[in-house]
């Protein structure tokens, strides 16, 4: 069984058991969080598109880690402009621990 579900505006495929990094949800390692906005659901064949999903994703939060240094660089030749920013993507790893 699998399911589509949206978190913070991103569209995840999921199964049960499955461990994945999503954008920073709020919560401390251990917690427990549900995401009620399932899009589809497939169990065995029998597939929930839509308003007709009754599901909701159960998971648990084992971490909070931020991503990769990104380094935007803007500079106009001949002129002495730079400018330098970077950022570092907080995400939260999450363990999926049932489909319900």
């Amino acid at each position: 069984m699998f399911a589509v579900v949206k978190i913070a505006g991103q569209q995840f495929k999921v199964q049960k058991d499955q461990t994945l990094y999503v954008p920073r949800v709020s919560g401390n390692s251990g917690d427990n969080v549900s995401f009620a906005e399932v899009l589809l659901t497939d169990s065995d064949g029998n597939v929930s598109v839509g308003g007709n999903v009754k599901a909701t994703v159960k998971a648990e939060i084992l971490e909070q880690v931020q991503g990769d240094k990104v380094i935007a660089f803007k500079m106009k030749r001949r002129k002495g402009f730079r400018k330098k920013h970077g950022h570092r993507t907080q995400y939260t790893k999450i363990k999926v621990t049932e489909i319900a």
